[in-house]
């Protein structure tokens, strides 16, 4: 019963991770929500599910697992905003990147991919903020590509990270250049290792 009114739920709920639809959930009930949404192959209210837990501190080897099950039950359905591996960092990147609103709408912009340093560093991961006025699954292609590319995408980029930055898709260019610089040094002064943002 619990999945069914999860899944008529989350057809109310905004497709957008930022305003955590399911904050007043009870962890109970959001358990139940998660495990309904697998066993329904719900891609969406699952990634919410997930999105809620990580935002809440959930254990990674608890988010890990989550993921993993809801990428064999759903794997077509799942919104690109969800990542597919833990973050440590992620509900940091949320709370830093909603400080930063544009004042007019435009065709740019902004955008996060998660860089590999599994091979360098303690923290496995860091992060490079970019604009473009190309969608930004297309910008991380050339990236990757060798297109334009920044040396740490193409060297070490794994996935686009969009659900913090999706308020700032489609601003003005100007507002975009200064969202990226100031967006890339706020991170920095969070700690993050940061690329790109000029």
């Amino acid at each position: 019963m619990g999945a069914a009114v999860s899944s008529n739920a989350s057809q109310a709920r905004p497709a957008v991770p930022g305003s955590r639809p399911l904050r007043f959930v009870g962890a109970a009930a959001l358990a139940g929500d998660l495990a309904g949404a697998i066993a329904a192959g719900d891609g969406l209210t699952g990634a919410h599910c997930i999105h809620e837990l990580w935002m809440r501190g959930e254990l990674a080897v608890n988010i890990e697992t989550a993921l993993e099950r809801l990428w064999r039950s759903a794997a077509g359905l799942i919104p690109e905003w969800l990542p597919m591996r833990h973050i440590e960092w992620l509900q940091l990147a949320y709370e830093v990147a909603a400080r930063f609103q544009p004042r007019r709408r435009g065709r740019s912009n902004i955008y996060l991919v998660l860089l590999d340093y599994r091979d360098s560093r303690d923290d496995p991961y860091g992060v490079y903020v970019g604009e473009t006025r190309h969608p930004i699954a297309d910008r991380f292609d050339q990236h990757k590509a060798g297109i334009r590319a920044a040396g740490s995408v193409l060297r070490r980029g794994l996935e686009l990270l969009p659900g913090p930055t999706m308020h700032l898709q489609g601003i003005a260019r100007a507002d975009a250049i200064e969202i990226e610089e100031r967006l890339a040094e706020a991170l920095r002064a969070e700690g993050l290792l940061v690329h790109g943002g000029h």
